[in-house]
This record gives C-alpha cells, structure tokens and sequence, in this order.
C-alpha cells in the first residue's frame, strides 16, 4: 500500500489521499476499515471539506488544485471526464467518439484515472450495462461506482 499523506472518510468507503504541494494528486478507494488520519494539514482538511460538500451535493464543484500524472492520450480522456455533469453518465463509446479513438482506449484510460471523483470516471458506463471501474469487473469497485451512480441520480 503507498504511503497516504491522509485517509479520509466517505460513504461507501474509505479514501486514501496523496499531495504533491498544495495539489492532490492521487486519490485510492480503500477498504471502509482502513484507519482515518487523526490529524489532518491543511490540504487534507481542505480535502475532506470539499468532499463533504460533494456527498451532500453531487453537483459541488471542487475547487482544491489537483494534478493528474498520466500520458497526453489520457490526460485528454480525463479533461473530457470533468466536462460530463453529476447525474447525466455517458457510454465509453460516445465519449470515444467524441475524442475520435476507440472505447477500449476510453475505459483503459478511465482505470488508470489517478483522481477519481475529481474527474469522475464513474460517470461513463457501457453500452449494455455499468463497465468496469478501476480496471475491475466485478467486486468493491463496481460496488463503489453504483453508490457514486446512486448518489449522482439526484443532483
């Protein structure tokens, strides 16, 4: 397990938090057991801040820098990510047709989304169902996306 600079609360989980500075730049769904940060800086408090306002409003829009570490290919599937509204999911297949590439290159892109929530991958599912979430198929993972799903189906 890396080094967390905090691990925050949610709902249907618990969130493992990393910083580079002033910006978060990764955010890990880990089991609802692991153990919560006692203390938090400043970033993290900030953080856990906005999340709250996020589980009461899906529609919150999040204002601490974050910094996504990823190839050009998926830095531009994950801008495109951030542009999808709370409670309005699209398929991986109009978001790859929209970025003119393939859907298996979508949903690759989407698993490897260092910042989930912040750019919600969740928001994309397959053409007959939910896809997957954090390359999974089936398990916690998929069980996270349906609560986010739910959470996002009232804004």
């Amino acid at each position: 397990m890396p080094h967390y600079d905090a691990i925050l609360d949610a709902p249907p989980c618990r969130l493992g938090v990393c910083f580079s500075g002033a910006n978060l730049t990764r955010l890990d769904f880990l089991p609802a057991g692991a153990r919560m940060s006692r203390k938090l800086d400043t970033r993290a408090a900030q953080l856990a801040a906005e999340l709250d306002a996020y589980w009461r409003d899906s529609t919150h829009v999040f204002r601490l820098p974050f910094t996504p570490v990823g190839t050009a290919f998926q830095l531009r599937v994950w801008q495109a990510l951030q542009a999808i509204p709370a409670g309005w999911p699209t398929t991986y297949g109009a978001l790859a047709t929209q970025l003119g590439t393939a859907a298996r290159a979508v949903g690759q892109a989407c698993g490897s989304n260092p910042l989930p929530i912040l750019i919600p991958c969740h928001r994309v599912l397959a053409a007959n169902g939910l896809g997957g979430f954090m390359h999974a198929a089936s398990g916690a993972p998929l069980d996270v996306k349906r609560w986010l799903l739910a959470h996002e189906s009232n804004p």
